[in-house]
């Protein structure tokens, strides 16, 4: 059965430095140290990650993905890199770089590759400029976004025309965690990565319901890393808040949180088979999809692995490794695929 993979990131072999051009910092600098290997670096000299070839060269990852049976990438740029602390224009202007590599990447391997592209989103009236550049000249099939920026939560009354453009141009919406709430307060054991992004998971998926954007823009397809993070464990307690204090939570949509979770996709990037359960409860069979999270460690070494193991049914089995992917994307699944 074939596997489309839609949670995958990539950057380019060599970034600017953007450092230097723009006259400030918070960007990130690439250092190839060694023979396809790199140090990826805050612009102050700071350690970040250390990253592989397969992070930005295609044959690599089409090698890779042939040896754990994905037949289809879909690629988003590293959330690291979507400077949403820039200036305006020159959040834009790395928001086209890296979108114009990706396009790249796609149009070089049609058939292996989908592109998500990246948004100025400190800039809303350029994110939607961007957002139309993405899929109307780069043939990108949607974006990638975070859970918050800076200040705004996804459903920002200034983030609106972006949704209700996305609608318009059938365009899919990946967000994925990002500087992760509260992270200054736990250093130790990792737990901004093992805390922090589930809960921010949890916290953009609760604006988009209890925002009204889902009930505003019934058309907009949206998919969120990480099984949708500490949301689905906390949903009971979620609905009764909208049930115990409508008038904090029940201020924009006439349903509860839990029938909006419904609409939205979710990778099963969940680790563990009760999770994947649950997950299949909350948002239902025909949302889920497999995200591995390649190339980085917290991700699934085999793509939809936990799904063939703890599926029964061949046929929702189906559903999340392939079909699921497609309808999210408002594509159609490419046909007579073998890996």
């Amino acid at each position: 059965m074939p596997k489309i993979d839609v949670h995958t990131h990539i950057l380019p072999p060599h970034l600017p430095r953007w450092a230097q051009q723009f006259g400030y910092g918070g960007f990130i600098e690439l250092d190839h140290h060694a023979p396809c290997r790199a140090r990826m670096l805050r612009d102050d000299g700071t350690f970040f990650r250390e990253i592989e070839a397969n992070c930005w060269d295609p044959e690599t990852r089409m090698r890779e993905c042939e040896a754990v049976g994905v037949r289809v990438q879909v690629l988003s740029t590293i959330p690291v890199l979507f400077a949403y602390h820039a200036q305006p224009q020159h959040g834009l202007d790395v928001a086209r770089f890296l979108n114009d590599h990706l396009a790249g990447v796609c149009q070089a391997h049609p058939a292996r590759f989908v592109g998500l592209g990246t948004l100025p989103m400190q800039a809303p009236d350029l994110a939607v400029r961007e957002l139309e550049r993405c899929v109307l000249e780069l043939g990108l099939r949607g974006v990638q976004v975070g859970t918050h920026m800076r200040g705004m939560n996804l459903d920002d009354d200034r983030l609106r025309p972006l949704w209700q453009r996305a609608a318009e141009l059938n365009a899919a919406v990946f967000v994925h965690p990002w500087e992760m709430m509260g992270q200054e307060t736990m250093p130790r054991h990792w737990l901004p990565w093992l805390v922090g992004m589930p809960a921010e998971s949890s916290r953009a998926l609760c604006s988009v319901i209890m925002g009204g954007v889902l009930q505003q823009f019934p058309t907009l397809r949206m998919c969120f890393a990480h099984g949708g993070g500490s949301f689905p464990g906390t949903i009971g307690r979620i609905d009764h808040g909208w049930q115990a204090r409508p008038d904090l939570c029940a201020t924009h949509i006439a349903e509860p949180p839990s029938h909006f979770a419904r609409r939205v996709w979710v990778d099963a990037l969940v680790h563990e088979p009760r999770a994947l359960a649950l997950a299949l409860s909350v948002f239902g069979p025909d949302k889920l999809v497999v995200g591995s999270d390649y190339p980085f460690p917290l991700g699934e070494a085999r793509p939809g692995e936990l799904v063939e193991q703890h599926v029964a049914d061949p046929a929702v089995r189906q559903q999340i490794l392939w079909d699921n992917a497609w309808t999210w994307l408002g594509a159609e699944a490419p046909q007579n695929i073998s890996v």
